[in-house]
């Protein structure tokens, strides 16, 4: 099994058509990558397999076209069909390791959301290429979290591991630079692009703010 040396992707967009506040979802998409942003997971929530088919043949279409990896949240048969990059699981959902005994995942991007620190001591981390540390702070773009671990949670979690960390919640251009600084490796951003004005230029200052 080869998992993934690095994860060499600064900025992450989590982006749903629901986050996308009636914009077309898939020119939010583009918008962001011609901003800075490094690699896509679709998330979609309530909505019909066939649905999130359709809309993962949509969007992988542009992140080929500017070869961008696509991740798909938590649904590992859309994840097959589109054949896109990776998967990202929650600490409920299909476990890392049970995906890597099947042949399609052997190399695919792993990610997996940290809940609790007892997390890092378990197989799952181990198999994943990344860890998604959620929320750093708290939102409203998702509920169904546990625990809001701030810079210092976040702190504490880079002092007890070496896999990349991508940090997610209520993350945007003023706290961004702060986010790094205290040990993510990574950032990814809903709201802060999907409903802005200009994904774009949204885009661009948060990448900015990293790179500082």
């Amino acid at each position: 099994m080869i998992l993934k040396p690095s994860f060499p992707y600064q900025l992450y967009l989590v982006i749903s058509e629901k986050d996308c506040l009636g914009k077309n979802f898939l020119e939010v998409a583009e918008k962001s990558i011609l901003g800075g942003v490094d690699i896509i997971q679709l998330r979609e929530k309530n909505t019909s397999t066939e649905d999130f088919l359709r809309k993962a043949f949509a969007l992988k279409e542009i992140t080929d076209k500017y070869n961008i990896p696509l991740i798909i949240n938590d649904h590992f048969e859309v994840t097959e069909k589109i054949g896109s990059a990776g998967i990202h699981v929650g600490n409920n959902d299909r476990s890392p390791s049970s995906l890597r005994n099947e042949l399609f995942f052997k190399d695919k991007i792993i990610g997996y959301s940290i809940e609790y620190l007892s997390q890092l001591e378990n197989v799952n981390t181990e198999l994943s290429d990344y860890l998604g540390i959620s929320p750093i702070f708290s939102t409203d773009t998702k509920k169904d979290t546990v625990t809001e671990w701030g810079l210092e949670g976040l702190k504490k979690i880079r002092s007890l591991t070496e896999k990349p960390l991508v940090a997610i919640g209520n993350i945007n251009s003023s706290n961004a630079a702060s986010i790094i600084k205290a040990g993510a490796d990574a950032l990814a951003v809903v709201s802060a692009i999907c409903s802005a004005q200009n994904p774009e230029k949204a885009a661009y200052e948060i990448k900015n703010e990293i790179l500082k």
